[in-house]
């Protein structure tokens, strides 16, 4: 019962020194700032000395207002504690008359009526669960304080912000030649070793989000994350410094059934992966059917609720026009074959969702177009269609997985990342350029056990066509790589004892097929530990 004398003491006393040093600070920094100064600067103090007395005053009116319901608290449980002591006094000379062995008033008692027997215990029940509500509330209440007291991300704003991310560690083990030792996406060459072992943190992720104002009627928020994957330091085992990367930086205005988002973002008209913490870099099965990119984009879209639990989404933006190809140079930075073609790439995507064993279950079509110029004024078209699914089979079970059919999609993730073929010297204007032509896609298996522990199985292709790569291989002056197709599986286990921690194993395996009957294969096996943040 002494919930209701800690609470405002408490909250009084931290109130109290929170306002004094405030207010000292406010204090000290104008007394040390009335020397002579510039009229810019001095401008900027008095605004920034403006800025805290307005802050002194909200602090002290949200500490006065606390303490007071505080104060209300207090004085209704002492109230409640009062009257339930007189209650219980009552009922204990009750019955205390009969155990006195006056056969009177054991007569009185039993001949009393219920009606003037029953209202003092009913009224010590009742009174009893007010207390024991009250201090409920009262608990409710100093521990909603003792979380504002918690250390939060400070911000030069006055919008809150939350941090977020991983820290992910990976054991891997490989057999045969990648493109990339730590997160494989294609072989490139046969086994001729005894493989190899490593481990990185590099796929380690740091986002913040940031929530402000409702303007229109929207609610705005901003989101960045990055990672360290961005490449490798050239210094002594710089191969365990990773390079600081951004991945997503958007700014959102959503309202209740539209939304608008600018910055950088996924793929909208991809929006499904594989599950895998084995490969968060780029991600599972990229470049094996699974179209992917973190591009500069602007979208719109609108939900329409066709009942209680179906709606239609519909999506629409442009892109930054990208094709796929490296940087000419690491610094300056000059415009690729889809910016030199004077406009952005274009996307479309419409899905349905319904609810199916008390999840979402989402059907999707995509459709995406970019104009590109090559050297010397050779102009492709880029376009692809796509399609996507989320479907719950049972309660535990689910399939997902998407398919497209594109040509000059390298800048997507489609053609095992190339856009066109050369048919000959890339330098010659004689030379003819092709847009490759693709097809590919992914699907998995998700079967949830519980609640901390899931198994994922999942498979991808990615088809160009064959002809069209030998065709430009016949050229003696070609250059390229000679892929014509690439397979990727995964099966692997998450498990999470807590919410914010996570075990993983995957086993991954890759085929990659050239020109003139070349197979290449590799093997992963992965081992993962994560600390959610």
């Amino acid at each position: 019962m002494k919930q209701g004398n800690v609470l405002p003491d408490w909250i009084g006393g931290r109130s109290i020194i929170g306002v004094f040093l405030l207010a000292s600070s406010v204090c000290g920094w104008t007394q040390t700032s009335s020397g002579p100064a510039p009229p810019g600067e001095s401008a900027a103090l008095t605004s920034a000395v403006h800025d805290l007395q307005q802050q002194v005053d909200e602090l002290r009116a949200a500490v006065v207002e606390i303490r007071h319901e505080a104060a209300q608290y207090r004085a209704e449980t002492a109230a409640l504690r009062r009257e339930l002591e007189t209650v219980r006094g009552q009922s204990g000379g009750v019955e205390a008359a009969p155990r006195a062995g006056s056969y009177a008033a054991a007569a009185q008692s039993d001949t009393a009526t219920p009606a003037e027997a029953a209202p003092p215990t009913a009224r010590q029940e009742s009174l009893a669960q007010r207390v024991a509500s009250l201090e409920e509330t009262s608990q409710l209440l100093n521990s909603k304080i003792d979380d504002q007291y918690q250390t939060k991300v400070e911000s030069a704003s006055k919008y809150r912000v939350r941090l977020s991310g991983i820290v992910l560690m990976n054991l891997f083990s490989n057999r045969g030649q990648t493109d990339n030792t730590d997160f494989p996406s294609f072989a490139i060459g046969p086994n001729q070793d005894n493989g190899n072992f490593g481990a990185t943190l590099r796929q380690s992720e740091i986002g913040l989000e940031v929530f402000g104002p409702t303007i229109a009627g929207a609610r705005t928020s901003g989101n960045l994350q990055a990672d360290f994957a961005g490449g490798f330091v050239d210094t002594w085992n710089g191969a365990s410094a990773g390079v600081f990367r951004l991945r997503i930086a958007s700014m959102r205005m959503d309202w209740r059934r539209t939304s608008l988002l600018v910055g950088q973002d996924e793929l909208f008209v991809s929006p499904l992966s594989p599950t895998s913490f084995a490969s968060l870099a780029v991600p599972s099965l990229s470049y094996a059917g699974n179209l992917w990119s973190w591009t500069p984009q602007v979208r719109v879209e609108h939900r329409f609720d066709l009942a209680d639990d179906q709606n239609i989404t519909v999506q629409g933006g442009i892109f930054d026009n990208l094709t796929g190809e490296f940087p000419a140079s690491s610094y300056f930075r000059s415009a690729g074959p889809g910016e030199r073609s004077g406009q952005p790439a274009y996307g479309f995507r419409t899905a349905w969702t319904r609810r199916l064993f008390g999840r979402p279950l989402t059907l999707g079509g995509a459709g995406y177009y970019g104009r590109q110029v090559w050297a010397f004024d050779h102009y492709t078209d880029g376009w692809a269609g796509m399609a996507d699914w989320d479907i719950p089979i049972v309660s535990r079970l689910s399939l997902s997985g998407e398919f497209y059919r594109g040509r000059a999609v390298g800048g997507i993730g489609g053609g095992v990342s190339r856009s066109v073929l050369f048919g000959g010297d890339p330098t010659s204007p004689a030379t003819a350029v092709r847009g490759l032509n693709s097809i590919g896609g992914w699907s998995q298996f998700k079967f949830k056990a519980n609640s901390k522990l899931e198994f994922n199985a999942a498979f991808g292709l990615d088809n160009p066509t064959s002809s069209e790569v030998r065709a430009a291989a016949a050229s003696e002056q070609y250059v390229g790589p000679l892929r014509v197709q690439n397979r990727g599986g995964l099966v692997n286990f998450v498990y999470r004892p807590r919410s914010n921690l996570l075990f993983s194993t995957e086993y991954r395996h890759l085929q990659t097929f050239q020109l003139y009957g070349i197979d290449n294969t590799a093997e992963q096996v992965n081992m993962m530990m994560g600390i959610l943040f």
